[in-house]
């Protein structure tokens, strides 16, 4: 059984379709990041598998219930992060897991136990009492995911995670999802726009206007490219471009004034362009290629111009 199965899922906000049939599949166990721009429809995803908002079209199911018809069941198996603060600050630490607690009818030496749990999993003792007010923008992400993951859930979803860290909080924020992933088998699904952030996942789904463009590991997807990331500049691009076309008959793309293309054996190819075209541009630079590189790509887009 799938931990998510997302089928030709549509959503409009009046003339606006936000997302565009997106269909993916998520395996038990799995660590996913959708990566996308902003406004490319990740936090409708959000919205619809965590139930926030009603579905439109398609189907989403967790774990085997359908959010369209089995919500409650559904909320049972989640744990949630949301991108906005979801804390009470005037509370102390424990009090917050506390009130969360009392949602799913948690009490007791169970309660204490999770709770314990918990604040030692993501080093939270020596603040228990304090106010949620009082603690840093990495100590308040720690506390929203001891909060979403208290009640024990098989999966868990976050939005922008990372919004407000630090790069340090970040890498302790994927440290410990990692580990709830390897260590309970519970299945992560984060969104994000950060592209240094969502390697760390097991798979990315990159997603674009509302839909899935590519999804696979982050090596596998950064290979798909089959060589080297070149990038020439010129006084006029159109015009290196079209040359490059039209004498080695491959494709060059023009990107911000700038010309692009993906080659195998990057460094044969800097030879064959300085001979052919070198007159045409100022400056040639070689890479492997980058999940921007992929999106590029995917979409013909820069990542961050969308």
């Amino acid at each position: 059984m799938l931990a998510i199965r997302i089928a030709d899922v549509r959503y409009r906000y009046g003339d606006r379709e936000a997302l565009c049939g997106l269909s993916l599949d998520v395996a038990p166990g799995e660590t996913v990041t959708v990566l996308g721009p902003n406004g490319s429809g990740k936090s409708t995803l959000f919205r619809l598998i965590s139930t926030l908002m009603p579905m439109q079209q398609g189907e989403i199911d967790v774990f085997g219930c359908s959010v369209r018809t089995d919500a409650a069941r559904v909320r049972g198996a989640l744990g949630v992060v949301f991108q906005s603060p979801s804390l009470d600050k005037k509370l102390t630490v424990r009090e917050n897991l506390r009130c969360h607690a009392a949602m799913y009818g948690l009490g007791g030496l169970e309660l204490k136990r999770r709770i314990g749990e918990m604040l030692g999993r993501l080093k939270l003792e020596d603040r228990a009492g304090d106010r949620v007010e009082t603690l840093s923008g990495g100590l308040k992400r720690r506390v929203e995911l001891a909060k979403g993951m208290l009640h024990e859930p098989r999966l868990l979803v976050l939005d922008e995670p990372s919004t407000g860290l630090d790069p340090a909080a970040r890498s302790d924020l994927w440290r410990y999802l990692g580990e709830v992933s390897e260590q309970d088998g519970v299945t992560v699904v984060a969104t994000s726009h950060l592209l240094e952030e969502a390697e760390r996942a097991d798979r990315i789904a990159i997603v674009h206007q509302g839909q899935v463009v590519a999804c696979d590991t982050p090596t596998a997807l950064k290979s798909s490219l089959g060589g080297d990331a070149i990038t020439l500049r010129s006084a006029d691009p159109k015009a290196l471009a079209a040359a490059i076309e039209e004498k080695f008959n491959c494709p060059a793309q023009v990107l911000d004034g700038v010309v692009r293309l993906e080659q195998p054996d990057g460094h044969q190819w800097a030879s064959r362009l300085f001979e052919g075209v070198g007159d045409r541009f100022d400056e040639l630079t070689i890479g492997k290629p980058t999940l921007e590189d992929v999106f590029i790509a995917r979409t013909g887009h820069r990542f961050f111009a969308e």
